[in-house]
């Protein structure tokens, strides 16, 4: 993806650093407010305490920056499951969010997902992938009303999905 600028964004990928805490929260809420739409403002500052709890720059996050260094998006990793992805408004769909995804591919091989079946775009971007849905729950891990759907890749996609050797 190159965002309509010609070239592929140059990202970078790094580990998480105990000063990156404050801005990780802000890329979750910035992402989030953008694309979370069946949320309403007041339920996404309910959720707000729960990720600055979480402590993203202390888990298994991997950052992914721009060219100027600066952060513009994050994933989180458990074992094989893609716990978290967010990407800074103003960079979604120029390719940061496949970059992260090859990088966990790399480190694992194929992933696991859970995503909110609301949230179309998510869905359509892991469908796009080459994750299958597995499963579906009608609340999310919280007990709260938003179904999930829980998505696997097969070691064939993977493969596939996966970054060539150096």
């Amino acid at each position: 993806m190159n965002g309509g600028h010609g070239l592929a964004t140059p990202f970078r990928i790094r580990h998480a650093a105990p000063d990156d805490r404050d801005h990780l929260v802000d890329i979750w809420w910035r992402s989030a407010s953008a694309t979370h739409r069946f949320l309403s403002a007041q339920q996404l500052e309910g959720l707000l305490p729960e990720v600055r709890a979480l402590r993203l720059e202390s888990l298994h996050t991997w950052v992914l920056c721009a060219p100027t260094e600066e952060a513009v998006g994050f994933l989180v990793m458990e074992g094989r499951s893609v716990e978290a992805l967010f990407i800074a408004p103003e960079w979604l769909r120029r390719g940061g969010g496949t970059r992260l995804m090859r990088h966990a591919r790399a480190i694992t091989g194929p992933l696991t997902v859970e995503v909110n079946e609301q949230n179309s775009d998510a869905v359509e971007f892991y469908l796009a992938q080459g994750f299958e849905v597995v499963g579906r729950s009608p609340v999310d891990s919280g007990g709260r009303p938003y179904p999930l759907l829980y998505l696997e890749e097969s070691l064939a996609t993977a493969a596939v999905k996966r970054p060539p050797s150096p």
